[in-house]
């Protein structure tokens, strides 16, 4: 059997795939979260072969997650399942060693077939999103200017985001003006648009 771990937000989508991948003869969902910040304690408790995540969750993202899988528990294989098909995100699950990324609007065989492939060693990408993701590029961003971005997303002035990250209000201004720069934004609003959509937050 395949032990599966699955961690999304929303209820009536976890349920759905629970009740997906339950009807398969040779799956197991060991564990179901609604938050990225449980799944190392529920990997740790439940061992599953894959960890099936989305990557807009409470807590910590899915990529995150993903990251931490593949560090402390990488007999763990990460598929991440999301609605978000942005380039940006393709690049960082692969830097993170994901095997597989599937969109949700995928058919729902389509599902099985990839964790069953997953756990087989293969890695399972859609190749339009490989495509488009070669084409945008990686994120032009530091990690540091990211975490500017993030923090400015959320409405905060220049002196919240500093507070927040322990920097003066001076080096979060050129963060942001080298982020907006890069990302050939017009204004903070613009460059979080197009980070945001290229997937490089």
């Amino acid at each position: 059997m395949i032990r599966i771990l699955i961690a999304e937000d929303m209820h009536m989508i976890r349920g759905a795939l629970v009740a997906l991948l339950s009807r398969e003869d040779d799956m197991d969902v060991v564990a179901e979260i609604d938050r990225g910040d449980h799944v190392m304690g529920e990997i740790t408790r439940t061992r599953p072969d894959i960890a099936l995540l989305d990557i807009d969750m409470p807590g910590l993202d899915g990529l995150s997650v993903a990251a931490l899988i593949t560090e402390r528990v990488p007999e763990t294989q990460v598929l991440i399942l999301t609605g978000l098909s942005q380039p940006g995100y393709l690049l960082r699950a692969l830097q993170a060693h994901v095997r597989g990324f599937v969109v949700k609007d995928a058919p729902a065989q389509t599902l099985a077939d990839s964790i069953r492939k997953v756990v087989a060693g293969e890695r399972v990408i859609d190749p339009d999103l490989v495509a488009a993701a070669l084409e945008t590029g990686s994120s032009p961003l530091t990690s540091r200017e990211a975490e500017v971005i993030r923090a400015a997303e959320t409405g905060i002035s220049t002196d919240e985001i500093a507070t927040t990250l322990f920097l003066s209000p001076a080096t979060v201004r050129n963060y942001l003006s080298n982020a907006i720069t890069k990302i050939g934004g017009r204004n903070r609003i613009d460059a979080i648009r197009i980070a945001r959509n290229a997937g490089w937050l």
